[in-house]
């Protein structure tokens, strides 16, 4: 066991990188670090463990401690998961010795026990999955150490079940699932296994017996999960009403007079039992009670929330509110056994809930929420998402079949149907794809979203012939595909050896098989079956799934076993079992080998200065707007954790629509004022105005503060069918007023431009646009009320939002500024340059994550961030086309070196049309600058490279697949950007170069075709 831990956790520590990931990392080590309200349904053990971690250093290494935090926790894991497989292995051979054989701990039966534990323990933990949550500041690392410690737990009471006081280990397993509540529910889907184990010690075994148990272990898993975690707090919540409307008591009294109520009674309880010698019930009580106080670590939760913290997300500080965080309610549900489909008839409903108003709860209309049809229900339904894209994915399932739907158009898909995309999609590509991953091999680290594809996120085994058969000719191409980092083959190895486990302990051990493949496949499918995802997810879901490669794992060192047992038929049995040990601990070595390049994060700074660029983008005491996880989660640990530009405040318009959220605005959070919001609460509030409809009834410029003032007006509301009153959007063509003054004295706009400034911003909400989101309503709010005192900035140039400020945008590289100045932008062309700014940032300021350095490794995540949600190269080239049609050529020719210098070939290829194509564009606008400024050199040579990296696309997608190419789509973008080339070469007086271009493309294509 020390063994496994010190080799993993040196792997590990080797691996975790320095400082913030990506996706929720940031937020997770901020909250931690401060102890604050992360995202529903929070994690306050993982909070306090990681605030322990901090203590070892200062701000600057809060993040690396806490990534190295989840590198010890996932080597601990794999300790408990050798421990596990040596007791399964010993097991085995307890139960087979045969009389006369020798004694269980024989030299030869110790070295494949301790064997097999070490080759499914390192297997599993330099599997791909495994090792990426290992290293980052995520709740899977401590999540899957405490799934590892319960299972094991529950083994050593199977050991020890027949001697006195064996019943501690229940209990103890008992608060561990408590606590683990506070890090991730994964941890309560070991709650079948476990049952089972306690049913084959100590009752006889019959296949009735096996029915009944599975329906009690169901059972105690559905009151945890869905009494327990919701109706506690719920009851709480109701107690505390009382206390509080009733008794005029403070907030959260009620609640603690029931918890101490609650916990009183089971120590009475447990007692009173005790005394009577009751020894189920006694452990029944206990181990109820250990689940509660495990899961009262919640009430850091509400504590914290209370002392309004700058991170506090769902501002839980009363029980009803954690009622609602603990359901994830701002996220919504899906449908599991029985419901809705996409193309189900609905009528509108909503529910009450309750909220803080003042000093009591009052009783509030809940958003709208959709009744289905019960005659458009179905069994088991999966195609349910209504969004268009997604709908346009189930129709490749349906192919226009279907039940007609009275009153529509749409159609109601076959059950046939719907099992084809359960089966293909959620299985087949978001579960066995992963689990190939992890046991055959991987293609490369692009993100795969259609079942399929040959090209991007598939599994690879490394067997020439067998992927070939499946993938097309993969053998030349472009290097970000051939010579991809997240190209990992094992040769399908490791799922053969798995494989051969799972038949040996089916032969040789049965009931503790039934439990692992419980294990297996409540952690597997059944997580499939509880997602119920629909198609296009952001990422990869690999991560969910860990459980269950955990379980194969255990049949991968068990193989071991398999293998000597075969062997001493032929040899003795210490030379097989040297012979087995050291043939088969090569495997995890081999996967080691293959992953370490992909998971390799150190001396990667991509997120944290991606963060560092859009702060020093903006000015001082700046209004920063961003639109999602990416480019606000990194923010959020710079501020929190490192301090840097506290002044800026981060408005994330995916929180925007939530009252919570919208109050926080109102604070003053470290050196940033209060936003100047005057829409008043009650407009605001959890189901109101989440939608607000657009009424135009003045058809004329209007001043925005008007309009906005008009919404909480008891006079400007109508009557809706529902019989309530109900405000509206009075105005599309709103106007702004400008205090010039205020502009150029806080700098929102130099002095030198103070002529282009206008009197008035007139912003049009377009004609087709129904209704406002509660996010835009807000938005306008701000902007109704703006006194040009501080800059407001927008990233993504405004995002979606369409409520016609993207003419007033100034760009300034990772952030556009509001300012009263009228240009014309596109997506390709932002209008008006802060070109000086610019200069400076992208020269002097901003930093590159350690991005040209040829050693670090940068993953198609950070490639997707810096290539595609945040272009890089476009930041770049548009500040280089601003200096030129300013006359600063040198300037110019300086920023387009340096984007060469920075964004390498090797960790960004020129041509990626993969991933799409503002990278590409890019490209072609700096090929054609230097041209247009004299630098023909290096115009021709950026030019020569990308048409060079565009054919080898090209030549790559044409290879045939199937009755098609590899990627059509992509075989046509590579042959455009290449033309596209030689317009320039023609446009900047390089005409033969570019008709010999074209030449070739021309004998190109018809080569291809």
């Amino acid at each position: 066991g020390f063994v496994v831990f010190v080799i993993s956790a040196f792997v590990y520590l080797s691996t975790i990188e320095p400082t913030v990931s990506f996706w929720d990392c940031g937020e997770f080590i901020a909250s931690s670090y401060k102890l604050e309200i992360g995202h529903p349904p929070g994690n306050p053990v993982f909070q306090l463990i990681a605030r322990f971690f901090t203590l070892f250093g200062d701000k600057d290494s809060a993040a690396m401690l806490i990534n190295a935090m989840s590198g010890l926790m996932s080597a601990l894991t794999i300790t408990f998961l050798f421990w596990t497989i040596t007791h399964l292995s010993r097991r085995i051979f307890e139960k087979n010795r045969k009389n006369g054989e020798e004694n269980t701990f024989s030299i030869p039966n110790v070295i494949t026990i301790i064997g097999a534990g070490l080759v499914g323990a390192l297997a599993y933990s330099f599997s791909d999955t495994f090792w990426f949550s290992a290293v980052e500041a995520e709740v899977y690392a401590m999540s899957s150490l405490f799934t590892a410690v319960v299972f094991w737990a529950m083994l050593k009471w199977e050991e020890q079940a027949d001697e006195p006081w064996s019943n501690r280990w229940i209990i103890l397993i008992s608060f561990l699932m408590g606590l683990s509540i506070g890090v991730h529910l994964l941890n309560l889907l070991t709650i079948p296994a476990l049952v089972f184990i306690y049913y084959y010690k100590k009752y006889d075994v019959t296949r009735k017996g096996i029915f009944y148990v599975l329906l009690i272990s169901a059972l105690i898993l559905g009151v945890v999960l869905f009494g327990v975690i919701p109706y506690l707090p719920k009851i709480a919540a109701y107690v505390d009403l009382l206390f509080v409307n009733g008794f005029s008591m403070p907030f959260n009294s009620g609640a603690t007079f029931f918890m101490l109520a609650l916990l009183g009674f089971l120590f009475f309880a447990i007692f009173r039992t005790y005394k009577r010698g009751m020894v189920l019930v006694n452990t029944i009580l206990l181990a109820f009670t250990m689940i509660v106080i495990g899961y009262s670590s919640f009430a850091v939760v509400i504590i914290r929330s209370s002392a309004n913290t700058p991170t506090n997300e769902y501002q839980p500080d009363n029980p009803f509110t954690l009622v609602r965080y603990l359901g994830r309610e701002q996220y919504g549900s899906n449908p599991l056994v029985y419901g809705e489909s996409y193309a189900s008839r609905y009528d509108a409903d909503f529910d009450y809930y309750y909220n803080k108003i003042g000093d009591k709860y009052k009783k509030i209309k809940g958003p709208l929420k959709p009744k289905y049809y019960s005659e458009d229900k179905m069994l088991f339904p999966r195609m349910w998402s209504t969004s268009a894209d997604h709908i346009r994915f189930y129709e490749t399932y349906t192919q226009g079949r279907g039940k007609s739907v009275s009153g529509s158009d749409k159609k109601l898909p076959l059950f046939r149907d719907n099992l084809a995309y359960f089966f293909d999609y959620q299985i087949n590509w978001m579960y066995l794809r992963y689990f190939m991953w992890n046991f055959a091999g991987r293609q490369n680290d692009l993100q795969g979203s259609v079942p399929g594809d040959p090209v991007r996120g598939n599994w690879e085994s490394g067997i020439k012939f067998l992927d070939q058969a499946r993938l097309g000719d993969q053998s030349t191409g472009p290097d970000y595909i051939v010579k991809n980092k997240g190209k990992n083959h094992y040769y399908m190895i490791p799922l053969l050896l798995g494989f051969i486990g799972l038949f040996y302990h089916f032969a040789k051990d049965r009931r503790n098989w039934w439990v692992i493949l419980l294990l297996f496949f409540l952690t597997g499918i059944a997580v499939v079956v509880y997602l119920n995802q629909p198609p296009f997810q952001p990422r990869e879901r690999d991560y969910a799934y860990a459980g269950s490669f955990y379980a194969f794992a255990i049949w991968i060192g068990l193989a071991v076993l398999a293998i000597q047992d075969f062997l001493r038929n032929k040899m003795n049995a210490k030379a097989a079992s040297i012979l087995t040990t050291s043939v088969t601990l090569l495997v995890p070595f081999q996967m080691l080998g293959e992953n370490w390049d992909d998971h390799d994060r150190s001396n990667r700074y991509g997120a944290h200065d991606m963060a560092y660029n859009y702060l020093m983008s903006c000015e001082k005491e700046s209004v920063l707007v961003t639109h999602g996880d990416n480019d606000t989660f990194p923010l959020w640990y710079i501020q929190e954790v490192e301090g840097v530009r506290t002044d800026v405040r981060i408005v994330n318009t995916s929180l925007l629509g939530m009252d919570w959220y919208i109050n926080q605005m109102k604070y003053r959070v470290y050196d940033s004022p209060p936003l100047n919001l005057s829409i008043p609460q009650e407009e605001y509030l959890f189901g109101t105005n989440d939608w607000l409809q657009i009424e135009d009834q003045i058809k004329k410029p209007i001043p925005l503060k008007a309009v906005i003032d008009f919404i909480s007006n008891p006079k400007g509301k109508f009557i809706d069918q529902d019989g309530e009153a109900h405000s509206f959007f009075a105005a599309r063509q709103l106007t702004i007023p400008v205090d010039k003054e205020a502009v150029i004295k806080n700098g929102i706009v130099p002095v030198a431009d103070s002529s282009l400034i206008v009197d008035t911003i007139q912003l049009n909400i377009p004609e087709g646009k129904r209704a406002l989101t509660k996010t835009e309503m807000i938005i306008l709010d701000l902007l109704a009320n703006y006194k040009w005192e501080r800059p407001i900035y927008f990233a993504q140039m405004g995002g979606d939002m369409e409520i016609g400020i993207k003419d007033y945008l100034e760009y300034n590289g990772y952030a556009y500024k509001f300012v009263p100045i009228k240009t014309k932008s596109t997506t390709g062309n932002p209008g008006r340059t802060a070109t000086d700014k610019m200069y400076n940032l992208v020269m002097n300021v901003y930093k590159w994550g350690n991005m040209n350095d040829p050693e670090v490794n940068i993953d198609y995540q950070h490639f997707l961030t810096f290539a595609a949600v945040m272009p890089l190269r476009n930041i770049f080239t548009l500040t280089a086309r601003s200096l030129i049609e300013k006359g600063k050529n040198k300037e110019a020719e300086e920023v387009l070196d340096k984007m060469q210098s920075v964004m390498i070939p090797k960790h960004f290829p020129l041509s990626c049309t993969i991933l799409g194509s503002l990278n590409e564009y890019s490209i072609i606008d700096a090929i054609d600058m230097y041209l247009r400024i004299g630098a023909k050199e290096k115009g021709m040579a950026l030019g020569k490279a990308f048409i060079n990296e565009s054919y080898t696309a090209a030549r790559f997608f044409a290879k045939r697949y199937g009755a098609g190419y590899l990627s059509k789509e992509d075989v046509e973008s590579s042959i455009s950007f290449i033309y596209y080339v030689t317009e320039i070469y023609k446009k900047n007086g390089l005409e033969a170069e570019g008709e010999k271009i074209m030449k070739e493309l021309e004998a190109f294509t018809q080569q291809i075709d």
